[in-house]
């Protein structure tokens, strides 16, 4: 399956916004759930945000009330809204969806880096 080609990636910061998106050529892409990761120095790859096919949203409690993961079906795109920026949201940010069967993250692309400067 194609990776995920994420972008909307920069440095801002604290207390700015910033605006990812990402893309995909996957044929089910409307049929599965799609998600926000994110991994920054040192640290595991963490899920921030993912969006089912129904359109249900899950947000980690640190981005929870800043950050909105929304989907365009039509596009095959994930986007993914950042208020309120803190430092500790600096990372790089990828894309995946979700195995149907197992649950397991595919589509692993190069990532999007985001830097939040105090």
């Amino acid at each position: 399956q194609p990776p995920f080609v994420e972008s909307g990636g920069g440095r801002v910061q604290v207390g700015e916004s910033l605006g990812l998106s990402c893309g995909t050529s996957i044929s089910i892409f409307s049929q599965v759930t799609v998600a926000w990761y994110r991994q920054s120095a040192g640290k595991q790859r963490e899920l921030v945000a993912s969006i089912n096919r129904p359109g249900t949203t899950t947000y980690a409690d640190s981005v929870k009330g800043r950050f909105t993961i929304s989907r365009d079906n039509a596009r095959n795109r994930v986007y993914l809204q950042m208020n309120r920026l803190r430092p500790e949201d600096t990372a790089v940010y990828y894309c995946a969806w979700h195995s149907a069967q197992d649950g397991s993250p595919k589509g692993w692309g190069q990532g999007t880096q985001v830097t939040v400067s105090s």
